[in-house]
């Protein structure tokens, strides 16, 4: 690395007599390379001053102003250098790929065992009016699964987390969370934990509580739950390929299942087994009516995992929610009925002029 040199000129002449002073402006005023300590004193330290003896003398006045000059210029370069490498990091981390430049964000965010190329027949279209932000849960897609963390992830409130640094770092303007089933949940979270940070939430077959409890419906017995967590854990691969058709529907395009099917058996199980307990066990419908940023919650008329009752129930309790009710058969509607979700889409944000 090249040595940085500082020539400091322009000092009063010494007094007469004045020996120790007169060597210390010398000093002051001889070229040198600044060492790791100076640059180190330069960040850390408001005033430079240099000793001669037992007393302490100030810097010139231009000197100290150009020694603050460089301070501030060093400091600024760091933070640039540590900003850029945030940006990376969490693009690695994320698989975060940015489409458009629009005056306003769309983060899409995909459900279990799902990645970000779910949303393949929506952000080409929306790029062109918004800036896209597609990215992968850690553990799903290409995300970087040396940053799994068994203990951030034991609860939906570290994947929330790492949504609220991807909205700060990748968004632009106001920011609108599309999250697909337990997605739009962990949106909501991250919308709690810092309000202003999401001008919207389209919510895309939503669920705060899978198991059924009183008079509310989940969709799933408690021992429903249990069954389908103890299969997944004995086999994985054979419960992915059963249950992947049944999760997507859309009887007519069976490709679809065959699709769905593909994406779960990419991801790595252990990762898998724990994101399913975490997501069919969670229970976040207290947290519903604290939700006071605007929503859409699209609701498919026949969904097995998320059924209409549970979509009404979320309108009821959300305060500022519109529910749309599409016609599709299936969890996942964005692939199987996309021009509806996108028709309702394109209403609640055009109705708040965007």
């Amino acid at each position: 690395m090249h040595s940085l040199c500082l020539t400091i000129a322009g000092a009063s002449p010494p007094r007469s007599g004045d020996e120790p002073a007169r060597k210390l402006r010398d000093v002051s005023r001889a070229p040198r390379p600044l060492t790791k300590p100076d640059l180190f004193l330069m960040v850390t330290q408001p005033t430079i001053t240099l000793a001669a003896s037992a007393s302490r003398t100030t810097l010139p006045p231009s000197v100290a102003e150009l020694r603050c000059v460089i301070q501030q210029r060093l400091v600024a370069a760091i933070q640039r250098q540590v900003t850029v490498r945030a940006m990376v990091d969490l693009q690695l981390r994320n698989n975060v790929r940015v489409i458009g430049n629009g005056a306003a964000t769309i983060m899409f965010a995909h459900g279990f065992g799902c990645d970000q190329t779910m949303w393949r027949l929506f952000a080409p279209a929306y790029s062109e009016r918004y800036r896209v932000v597609l990215f992968d849960h850690v553990g799903g897609g290409r995300s970087d699964l040396t940053a799994y963390d068994r203990l951030k992830y034991d609860s939906l409130q570290g994947y929330a987390d790492d949504v609220l640094e991807l909205a700060k770092e990748f968004g632009r303007g106001p920011v609108f969370f599309v999250g697909h089933s337990v997605s739009a949940m962990i949106g909501m979270l991250a919308d709690l934990k810092e309000p202003a940070t999401f001008a919207g939430h389209v919510m895309v077959g939503p669920s705060p509580c899978y198991i059924n409890d009183g008079d509310y419906i989940g969709g799933f017995t408690r021992k429903d739950i249990d069954g389908l967590l103890e299969t997944l854990q004995e086999n994985y691969l054979g419960w992915a390929s059963n249950m992947a058709p049944a999760i997507m529907g859309a009887p007519q395009q069976p490709e679809l299942g065959q699709e769905l099917t593909n994406s779960f058996c990419r991801t790595d199980p252990e990762i898998a087994k724990q994101f399913a307990r975490v997501t069919f066990l969670s229970d976040v419908r207290a947290e519903l009516t604290r939700l006071k940023t605007q929503t859409l919650i699209i609701q498919c008329n026949d969904d097995l995992i998320a059924p209409i009752s549970v979509g009404e129930y979320m309108h009821r309790q959300i305060p500022s929610s519109t529910l749309a009710i599409i016609e599709n058969v299936g969890h996942c509607p964005h692939l199987s009925s996309p021009g509806p979700v996108a028709a309702a889409m394109d209403a609640f944000l055009e109705a708040g002029g965007h």
